[in-house]
């Protein structure tokens, strides 16, 4: 049996990554998986969202994204899902052309929506689910379907 760690809910956030918005965690793990909350193409130094349009927009919310990811102890090669959402379809190519960028081999499965109105103005917001990785920050002992777990 796998270490049991996975099970329990674990919040994480990064100081490369923007504050979240509202009341919600930018990276959650349970059940071996990371979650990462919708990330618009804001910059995390001045909470503003980027400058140079759809394309930079996409560029800085997976470079956030990926930071999320890594403080979780995870990357984007375990993402298994991501889900897009632009304010305007038509901008769809210059989104598909940078992630492109980010997930070159074995690409995740995706879903991409026009939606109203994205926070704070933003052209682009994108959230990710991945596979936590190997890593485990407990010692587990694990006897067949019985895990007892000590957190370090």
């Amino acid at each position: 049996m796998s270490c049991c760690c996975g099970e329990e809910k674990r919040i994480y956030t990064s100081e490369k990554a923007p504050k979240a918005l509202a009341p919600y965690s930018p990276a959650v793990k349970g059940g071996g998986f990371v979650f990462i909350s919708g990330q618009l193409g804001m910059d995390p130094a001045t909470g503003n969202v980027v400058d140079g349009g759809v394309e930079a927009e996409v560029r800085q919310a997976l470079t956030n994204l990926k930071n999320l990811l890594e403080a979780a102890g995870t990357n984007l090669d375990n993402v298994v899902k991501t889900t897009v959402f632009l304010r305007d379809i038509n901008d769809f190519q210059r989104m598909n052309g940078v992630y492109a960028e980010f997930f070159v081999v074995n690409p995740p499965a995706r879903s991409a929506f026009q939606v109203g109105a994205l926070p704070r103005g933003a052209a682009v917001e994108i959230e990710a689910i991945a596979l936590a990785g190997g890593s485990c920050d407990c010692d587990c002992d694990c006897d067949g379907d019985h895990c007892d777990c000590h957190h370090d």
